[in-house]
């Protein structure tokens, strides 16, 4: 059996955001609080975790998350890496370092961000962690199930990577995907899109576009994270999506 949580749904001011007064960020509904986007894989009986932002620790815990075999990085910015110092427990527990699968590009730029790590003779407690290397190109195994990346564009020529496991694929900071990676989610039957508000927007797909995206997959069922205040309340703008598509919350979980 395997399964994926969302360990956060929110974008990178998260939700409700510092001083924002709007009736999303004041909402006293569970679902309109919204850490930065995360999610939990489980295969089988193993923990895989996408992105370690600033809300890394406090997602693990409130997930009871006590130990994780390996974290997948989609990109470089800071509410998708932040969090990385927060590997050292794991550490402790598999008394190893933590592996971390990230493109060439984005450990080059993890490497120089939390260089203190990397260090010839690195500072006793320092975050321990190693890197495997994937990219576009290859598959790669994670306790037996085929983990296939998918590039997606960031826009100003940012490169981002979603994954697909079995029938479930994950993509956030999504604006554009090229015809042959599109090809890679056909036939995936659970899917999660970023959808950022209505409005248009340089890096991100926005509601219309996703939506649009989201029907010409086809998925079985669609599920929305990267989701900002400006959005609204989750009750309202469920009401307005289209049958099988759905706004994701913080600690939804979807088997598959």
């Amino acid at each position: 059996m395997h399964s994926f949580t969302f360990l956060g749904t929110g974008t990178s001011l998260g939700v409700p955001v510092i001083g924002c007064t709007c009736s999303v960020c004041t909402s006293s509904n569970a679902r309109d609080k919204r850490l930065r986007a995360a999610g939990l894989v489980k295969l089988n009986d193993k923990n895989y975790i996408i992105d370690a932002g600033p809300d890394f620790r406090q997602q693990l815990l409130r997930a009871q998350v006590t130990n994780v075999e390996a974290i997948l990085i989609t990109h470089e910015h800071s509410d998708h890496t932040a969090g990385l110092d927060d590997v050292r427990p794991l550490n402790f527990i598999n008394k190893n370092e933590t592996p971390l699968y990230a493109t060439q590009k984005v450990e080059a730029d993890i490497r120089r961000r939390f260089a203190y790590a990397f260090d010839e003779n690195p500072y006793p407690g320092a975050p321990q962690i190693s890197f495997v290397r994937i990219a576009k190109e290859n598959n790669f195994y994670l306790n037996g199930t085929t983990v296939t990346p998918i590039e997606v564009s960031h826009g100003l020529d940012m490169k981002v990577l979603g994954f697909r496991f079995h029938d479930f694929t994950y993509i956030t900071d999504c604006k554009t995907i090229a015809p042959e990676e599109l090809e890679k989610v056909r036939g995936t039957r659970f899917l999660v899109l970023n959808a950022l508000h209505y409005n248009p927007h340089h890096s991100h797909l926005n509601i219309p576009e996703a939506i649009e995206l989201a029907q010409k997959i086809g998925a079985e069922k669609t599920f929305f994270t990267h989701i900002n205040h400006r959005l609204g309340k989750h009750e309202d703008v469920q009401k307005t999506l289209p049958p099988r598509i759905f706004l994701a919350y913080d600690g939804l979980t979807i088997d598959f």
